[in-house]
């Protein structure tokens, strides 16, 4: 029976991950470009309306004990009103109406931290929480906080577009603002940029997620066999590698160009990522978690150099596709590293670590 819930579960994660996903994309490349006119207000409210939307129904299913397809309508509901993707897009492109291109890679470094920190939150939060209560009481806190978002995106966050337009929302010229980024740039040596950024975000984010839902299984197999507590720990140390990377980059930007402290990002997961694949032992695993430490200021400045190579207003088509990309990243990752482990297992369980290093190569080839 255990093993007919866990493939049951598997196969409606899927349904939901996938339907989310390709839904998505239409929306996002819809409403990011729309915002370049509207503003970002509109798809702000929008997005964390449908989070708000698909916590409802989540919660209904729960208190109704209905089908679990409905937890699919949830999720399609919230990704025709762009879901998680839209509200990074909408945030990242707030920043960059709202700074100048010096400061801008440090401000979306802050974001980034943001996303971190929330996650580390959510996550020690949301465990005891659950552990306590039971599943339905944290799904309120969910609706409340997206409820909370929706309001405070509609009455108290001023707007950063500076021209407001009128403009249809249902309309094919919104998915060609997108296309036109990498087809029809102002100067031809741009399109490359943005195809080789894009390809290198492809591939951190890709990597990133990839490792990181392996983390605990690795951890608590032979010969680490960590307990919950080591366990907690660690997801920690990961955490923390958002904050440490924020003060990493500030500190490295007093001396050194944008793309030289991706580099040495680079070199920190790939270092990081090394050591880990080849830990037997819990001081050489947290070795592993301690070079990290810079891992996560690549990501920042390439959504900076993207963003400075197309105009002002095409900042939410820009990153209306990179929200594309990072949800593709992570379909692409879950289905490639879990594959992997499970197939190396018996000679190496580190390598996919070692694969994710070795990956990492290719942005770090490119960014030189």
């Amino acid at each position: 029976l255990l093993q007919e819930v866990e493939v049951l579960v598997s196969r409606w994660n899927l349904y939901i991950n996938l339907g989310g996903f390709f839904v998505g994309i239409f929306s996002v490349t819809l409403f990011g470009p729309w915002s370049d006119s509207v503003g970002r207000r509109p798809a702000l409210v929008l997005s964390a309306m449908g989070m708000a939307l698909q916590a409802a129904v989540y919660l209904l299913v729960m208190y109704l004990q209905l089908h679990v397809a409905y937890f699919l309508l949830g999720r399609l509901l919230s990704s025709v009103l762009g879901d998680y993707n839209l509200i990074l897009a909408g945030c990242f492109a707030y920043v960059a109406d709202t700074s100048d291109k010096g400061s801008r890679t440090f401000r979306v470094a802050i974001l980034e931290a943001c996303l971190g920190i929330a996650g580390m939150l959510a996550s020690i939060g949301g465990g005891y929480w659950r552990r306590a209560h039971g599943y339905i009481n944290p799904f309120w806190m969910v609706f409340a906080a997206s409820l909370a978002a929706t309001l405070y995106a509609a009455f108290c966050l001023q707007e950063s577009v500076k021209q407001r337009k009128p403009a249809r929302l249902f309309t094919l010229s919104h998915y060609k603002a997108v296309y036109r980024l990498y087809t029809a740039p102002e100067h031809r040596s741009s399109r490359m940029q943005l195809i080789l950024y894009s390809l290198s975000f492809f591939v951190i984010v890709t990597a990133h997620f990839g490792a990181k839902d392996l983390f605990v299984l690795y951890e608590l197999g032979y010969p680490l066999c960590w307990t919950s507590d080591l366990i907690g720990y660690g997801s920690a140390a990961n955490y923390l590698t958002y904050l440490s990377s924020l003060g990493g980059l500030r500190l490295l930007q007093l001396c050194l160009k944008d793309s030289w402290v991706a580099e040495i990002a680079l070199i920190s997961n790939i270092a990081g990522l090394v050591v880990i694949s080849l830990a037997t032992t819990t001081p050489l695993m947290f070795t592993g978690y301690g070079i990290l430490f810079l891992s996560m200021a690549a990501t920042p400045v390439i959504r900076s150099r993207l963003s400075k190579l197309v105009s002002e207003t095409e900042q939410g088509a820009l990153f209306a596709s990179v929200a594309c990309v990072q949800g593709l990243s992570s379909l692409v990752a879950s289905g490639v590293f879990n594959s992997l482990y499970s197939a190396t297992l018996h000679f190496m369980r580190g390598f996919p670590f070692l694969f994710a290093a070795m990956i990492l190569l290719i942005p770090a080839a490119i960014i030189g």
